[in-house]
């Protein structure tokens, strides 16, 4: 009997102290993914706006063609980097078509900002992006910026 409850007393403890140990996967992104947006949009003197999702968005040029929404099927011309600059994916300036319900939350959202031949900035957080694992050379938890032109509405 006094084996046992040792016994038992010892797995409560291991199990309360394991569950101490934080992980990546732990980190409040959200919360810190906001706090890295808004000091990234001071520093470079953007006028961005924030979306109830947690997305900011810049229209650096608002386009008279048609609004997109989150079903359409698109062309866009894109650039995307990290809050430190470093580019992960130069993009394609010629455009490249694909569907808004095929892509990340932040582009199904921020894409329809924009008409046809506006452009912008999309400062997506890692929930609306590929949230707190890594992905394709993408730390987790990244907040990823993409400067975007929305060429057609197909």
């Amino acid at each position: 009997m006094k084996n046992t409850l040792f016994f038992a007393l010892a797995l409560v403890l291991f199990i309360s102290c394991d569950n101490e140990k934080k992980t990546e996967e732990d980190i409040d992104y959200v919360a810190k993914n906001e706090a890295d947006i808004q000091a990234y949009v001071e520093e470079n003197n953007l006028t961005a706006v924030r979306s109830n999702s947690g997305l900011y968005y810049v229209i650096e040029e608002e386009g008279t063609g048609t609004q997109a929404v989150a079903s359409s099927n698109v062309t866009v011309a894109y650039k995307g980097y990290f809050l430190n600059g470093a580019v992960f994916d130069p993009g394609n300036a010629e455009g490249i078509t694909i569907g808004l319900n095929q892509v990340i939350a932040g582009w199904t959202e921020g894409i329809t900002y924009l008409k046809e031949g506006g452009s912008g900035i999309l400062l997506v957080p890692a929930h609306l992006g590929y949230g707190s694992r890594d992905y394709n050379g993408i730390p987790g938890g990244s907040v990823l910026i993409f400067e975007v032109t929305l060429i057609s509405v197909n």
